[in-house]
Formats: C-alpha cells, sequence, structure tokens
C-alpha cells in the first residue's frame, strides 16, 4: 500500500469546545457572576420604587466604587481597573437586566465622564479627579446637548471666553444631563465634562473646546430637575446653567478646539455600552415572557402552546441572540480610547436599541394586562427602551453615519 503522503492537518487546541462570545476569557465570566449577583442582591429590591418615585439611588451607585466598577476603564494607578471593551459591555447588560434607570445613570458617569478624562485628560487632570470619581467620592456627568442642540454639537451655544489671567468664563445652558443633579435638592453634579464654543476656526465652523466644571465653582448651578420622563425615572436628569462661571486654566482639556477629538474617541464606546443596556432589557423581557407563557393556562392549553405565542417568543429568541452576537463581536474588537469603529458602534446601537423596544413590547403583549402594570418589570423595561432610540445619537443619525461610512469603504461588506 502505497503511504499516505498528505499533510495531515490538526485543529488547534479548543476545537470542538464551546466558544462564548460575551465571556472570552475566566475574568470576564467572574466579573459577569460578580455583578449578577450584586444586581440580585441590591438593584432588583429597589427598582420599582425608585422608579415610581422618580429617585435616584445616589448611595447605591456610590457603592459600585467599592466593587471597582466605577472606574472600570481607568488606569489601577489612580483607582480604576483597567478593564476592556468587553468587560464595559457585560456590567451594562447585567445592570439593565434589573434597573435600565440606574444603568443609565452609571453609564453617565463611568463611560460619558470617567472614560472621558482617563483618554483625553492630562496626567494632572487624571491624577487630581479620577480617584475620587472611581471611589465614588464625586459623581460625574457629560454636558453637551442643548435647549436648542443636540445631534448637531457645532450648534452648541454655550461659550467659553479666555480672561488674562488664564482662567475661562462659561455661559449657557445644558439640557437632559443624566446625573446633572444628584439629588431632590438640586446638587449639581460634583464634576461635569462640558463642551463650549471657544471661536471660530479658520472655514468658518464653531471651534468647540473641554472643560472639567466642579461643584461649587461660581456661576455653576442646576436649573431644573426634569421630571415626568416617559422612561429612566431612576436616574436624575437636569437642566445646567453657566452664568458667569469661572473655570480656571488648568481645567481645560488638551488644546483650544480639542472638542471633536474628545468625541470622536468616546462615543464609540458610549455607543456599544448603550447598546449593551438594550441587550439587558431585551434579556429580561424574554425571561419574563418564556416563564408566563409557561406558567398562563388559556382554553385549558398553556399559552405557549399557541402560535401567536410562538411567534412572539420565537422571533424576541432571534432577535436577543443576533443583538448579543453582534454586542459582544463589536465588544472584542473594540480598542479603547480609539476612534474608527464607528461602522459597527452605531450598527449595534441602531440594530439592539430598536429590537430591545421589540422585544419588550412583544412581552407585553404575551403577557396581556399582568405585563401593562410596573410590578411584573417589562411595562418598566418597555418605557426605558426607548430612551436608547435617542439618547447618545439618534438611529436616523446611525442610519445617515452608517450609510455614509459604507460609501466610502464599500470593501468591509465582502470582508
Amino acid at each position: 500500500m502505497k503511504p499516505n503522503t498528505k499533510k495531515q492537518i490538526h485543529p488547534p487546541t479548543g476545537w470542538g469546545q464551546v466558544m462564548d462570545i460575551a465571556n472570552p476569557s475566566e475574568e470576564h465570566q467572574m466579573l459577569r457572576d460578580m455583578v449578577r449577583d450584586f444586581v440580585n442582591e441590591n438593584v432588583e429590591p429597589q427598582a420599582l420604587e425608585f422608579d415610581r418615585d422618580e429617585k435616584f439611588n445616589l448611595d447605591l451607585l456610590r457603592s459600585l466604587g467599592e466593587l471597582g466598577l466605577l472606574g472600570i476603564t481607568a488606569s489601577e494607578e489612580y483607582g480604576g481597573s483597567g478593564l476592556d471593551a468587553v468587560a464595559t459591555v457585560i456590567v451594562h447588560e447585567e445592570l439593565s437586566a434589573s434597573d435600565p434607570g440606574f444603568a443609565l445613570a452609571y453609564l453617565a458617569h463611568s463611560m460619558l465622564f470617567v472614560n472621558n478624562l482617563e483618554f483625553n485628560g492630562s496626567d494632572e487632570q487624571r491624577s487630581r479627579i479620577l480617584p475620587k470619581v472611581c471611589s465614588g467620592e464625586w459623581i460625574g456627568a457629560m454636558a453637551m446637548s442643548e435647549p436648542d442642540a443636540g445631534t448637531d454639537v457645532l450648534g452648541l451655544s454655550t461659550t467659553a471666553d479666555q480672561r488674562e489671567d488664564g482662567s475661562w468664563v462659561i455661559n449657557g445652558r445644558k439640557m437632559w444631563i443624566t446625573n446633572g443633579c444628584i439629588d431632590d435638592e438640586g446638587t449639581a453634579a460634583d464634576v461635569v465634562w462640558v463642551y463650549a464654543r471657544t471661536g471660530t476656526n479658520s472655514k468658518g465652523r464653531a471651534e468647540l473646546s473641554t472643560f472639567l466644571v466642579e461643584n461649587g465653582m461660581p456661576g455653576y448651578s442646576v436649573g431644573q430637575k426634569i421630571i415626568d420622563k416617559t422612561g429612566m425615572r431612576a436616574s436624575n436628569t437636569a437642566e445646567l446653567v453657566f452664568e458667569d462661571c469661572v473655570v480656571p486654566a488648568a481645567n481645560l482639556v488638551g488644546q483650544v478646539g480639542d472638542s471633536m477629538i474628545h468625541m470622536m474617541r468616546n462615543l464609540e464606546i458610549e455607543r456599544l455600552t448603550l447598546a449593551a443596556m438594550s441587550l439587558g432589557i431585551a434579556r429580561r423581557s424574554l425571561h419574563e415572557m418564556n416563564k408566563y407563557a409557561t406558567e398562563r393556562e388559556a382554553f385549558g392549553s398553556r399559552i405557549r402552546d399557541f402560535g401567536q405565542m410562538q411567534r412572539y417568543i420565537g422571533e424576541s429568541w432571534a432577535k436577543y441572540r443576533a443583538m448579543r452576537s453582534y454586542i459582544y463581536d463589536t465588544a472584542n474588537n473594540m480598542g479603547l480610547g480609539n476612534a474608527g469603529q464607528r461602522l459597527d458602534s452605531d450598527g449595534v446601537k441602531l440594530f439592539a436599541t430598536t429590537a430591545a423596544k421589540e422585544i419588550a413590547d412583544a412581552a407585553m403583549q404575551v403577557m396581556g394586562g399582568y405585563g401593562y402594570v410596573a410590578e411584573y418589570v417589562v411595562e418598566r423595561l418597555w418605557r426605558d427602551s426607548k430612551l436608547l432610540e435617542i439618547g447618545g445619537g439618534t438611529i436616523e443619525s446611525h442610519q445617515k453615519n452608517i450609510t455614509r461610512d459604507l460609501s466610502k469603504s464599500p470593501e468591509v461588506i465582502n470582508d
């Protein structure tokens, strides 16, 4: 018999094993288990009450500092945990499966402020402020939107003028700021990442610069706490007022005109974690409708045996799994502090936010009247899901960005 001279191909170690894209390492699984236990013990028991009463659980948010979660992406030398994008998705998913409003307050602090400062701030700013926000001593926020400007960032009207001594004077109002106030007494956030106009560039466009405004600086205050929101009621939303607010020169982030760089470095992780919030909403909604469909009987049968219910559950499962795969694939390939993943950071948020709303709606339909009351969770998830199609970039802006990026790089479709 002629010997087999063909080269044998041996599968790499691990072939045949299940690969979990959402928990790519043992450390990620440990993180998920830790956060899930925390949620079950501390977040779930308060979720209904704080949503109903439109209260922000400040103490609960501060307690996340003890777990190292408030500075999840910040450097360990400043009290952070130095973890990756996958870790941020895990935390936002787990929190949102119980209390999306609370998760939004966490996102505003950890992603919009802490992550921004970690990757854009100076060594002095980071060493002075990061330990306070990573521990929970200070609560942070990011102020971009205004009463007359949201997606159109170049339309911002808040101004910052430099004085002879190098300090800056900020004037304007910021609207829809999560964590803008931290209690019912109107106490302003301890520190806010503020975008303001500092002039006009050579092309005639608004020149935007970034400032760190701290509570106690003259002229910085809360205009109003915004109430009667459709959803996300467990997070405080406020209008912030800057009236001749004096900010020292050391609190300018980077150079004058750097805001667009800061925005691009942080928008992708913001949109990814907002998509992760949608994933948590979808997972819990699917869990609740599946459980109810097993327990509920009508006409002598469990309602899960009816074709109409099977459509809601089956389609929701498929959407949930598609969301999960796309979100964690994007997270596994995202480098923190870098731009260049906009196509997928917009893509996951565009798809996941709408899918979560549809799954929550399906859950409400399966559960009927029980799904329409707050006690059974999905009513709150349904309300909370809508904001995610608006905040952090509207779904229309994602559609525009994706279409524009695909016109420039059509080859990615066939990669």
